[in-house]
């Protein structure tokens, strides 16, 4: 599904309430309440906008956080990062680059290698295990 094809009302009806405020509003779920804060399933996360696959389980960790952690996404194309100086902060959005829907945030230390940790909020989420 293309997500320009869908208007901005459209969208909210796919969506439920907590789906819609952390996609389109830029909200935030509170920590360990998602469903994959702590899923051990393999599979693949993908945009629950539009579809996108974002990230695969195998990079998925624990971060002891509250919210699905990731240190890489899918493809060097599945997501974007923008600077982020909301709430008096600093940071780095992580957005889906298809659909442009806010995902969560990314910050620089995660367990491997390029030591990041991509902090996702479940609701901005779909796992597909393939079944």
């Amino acid at each position: 599904m293309d997500p320009k094809d869908l208007t901005e009302s459209e969208i909210r009806k796919r969506l439920t309430d907590e789906q819609y405020r952390v996609t389109r509003e830029k909200a935030t779920e509170p920590a360990f309440t998602g469903k994959y804060h702590d899923c051990k399933t393999e599979g693949t996360y993908m945009c629950v906008v539009c579809g996108e696959a974002l990230f695969d389980s195998d990079a998925k960790f624990d971060s002891g956080t509250g919210w699905p952690s990731f240190f890489q996404p899918a493809s060097d194309s599945s997501v974007a990062e923008k600077n982020d100086a909301s709430h008096g902060m600093d940071r780095t959005e992580v957005v889906c680059t298809k659909c442009q829907s806010h995902l969560g945030h990314v910050f620089p230390d995660g367990p491997t290698g390029a030591r990041m940790r991509y902090c996702i909020n479940s609701a901005a989420l779909e796992l597909n295990t393939g079944k």
